[in-house]
């Protein structure tokens, strides 16, 4: 399997201090290469966009017509093969919901980047039952790298 070009776009204010970037970059790479070659999936250039949730509405506003923040979005632009994507991540979001879900930061984080690979990788979430299977194997993945029991 070819190596996955990542890229890696920050907000630099966002970020929590206790977060070092290059181990959360080093830790990325790696799930995001686990889960596609997991998911049978390939992918040339991905690029992650950290940000507020100003610019995540903006974009969810723009290109999808959603007139709220979300904590991802995921851009897979050619439906027959993963060649380049874009994936776009509130931190405010993901902070908040880790909040509500009393769950730790870098486990959320990693859990909205597991569920955007699998929109790439072709799953959805638009159904209960599709949202249910989409949990489960979000946490197969969180287990997998030893981010929960």
């Amino acid at each position: 399997m070819k190596k996955i070009k990542i890229g890696f776009t920050f907000q630099s204010h966002l970020l929590p201090e206790n977060v070092n970037r290059t181990d959360l970059k080093a830790s990325i790479k790696s799930v995001v290469n686990f889960v596609l070659i997991s998911e049978r999936k390939s992918l040339d250039i991905i690029n992650i966009l950290f940000c507020d949730d100003f610019t995540i509405k903006d974009f969810n506003k723009k290109y999808l017509k959603h007139d709220y923040e979300t904590d991802i979005i995921t851009f897979r632009y050619d439906d027959t093969s993963l060649t380049e994507s874009d994936i776009i991540i509130s931190l405010e979001t993901v902070n908040r919901n880790s909040l509500t879900y009393k769950s730790s930061y870098l486990i959320e984080l990693f859990r909205v980047i597991i569920h955007g690979l699998l929109h790439l990788c072709g799953m959805e979430d638009n159904t209960k039952g599709r949202k249910t299977e989409m949990s489960k194997k979000e946490n197969y993945y969180l287990k997998l790298a030893g981010l929960i029991n």
